[in-house]
């Protein structure tokens, strides 16, 4: 599950991974076997050292770009709510970091379910500032979401 409680008041947030370390290794071994056996025609050829950086340029980029796709992924939100504070704190890809603090009585769940990046945004607003919370979430885990948080801010 992209979000769990791990306390009453202590919310967690990452980005569901549909690619397992173990299914990148698979990717890219799956890739390189599929790659070579088109060049074991060349085999003590000349033409095979003219085709063989072109394929292990296209293992490269494979590898990069899912590398970079997990890079981009590494993203983790943490709610905690407070008596007298909330804060909610994202770290995002590259040691990009964001946080916001509010009184915990002043804090409001909003579900935009049009007009946002996505159906069902949710957002938390208070002390004059309105940020995002689970936008990487599908639309079913937001919607499952929002009672969840508006039962947590309720409580006393």
């Amino acid at each position: 599950m992209p979000y769990r409680w791990t306390t009453e008041t202590e919310l967690d947030l990452t980005p569901h991974r549909s690619l397992p370390p173990q299914g990148f290794a698979a990717v890219i071994l799956t890739f390189f076997t599929l790659a070579m056996i088109p060049l074991t025609a060349f085999l003590g050829t000349l033409a095979l050292w003219g085709l063989l950086p072109f394929a292990l340029l296209a293992l490269w980029g494979l590898w990069w770009g899912l590398r970079r796709s997990y890079a981009d992924g590494m993203i983790h939100e943490h709610l905690h709510i407070g008596p007298t504070e909330t804060q909610l704190t994202r770290d995002g890809p590259r040691d990009a970091r964001a946080e916001w603090h509010c009184n915990t009585y002043w804090v409001r769940v909003t579900d935009h379910e049009t007009g946002g990046p996505v159906p069902h945004y949710l957002t938390l607003s208070g002390n004059g500032r309105e940020v995002e919370i689970g936008a990487f979430l599908s639309e079913e885990e937001r919607k499952r979401l929002l009672p969840e948080l508006r039962a947590a801010f309720r409580r006393p």
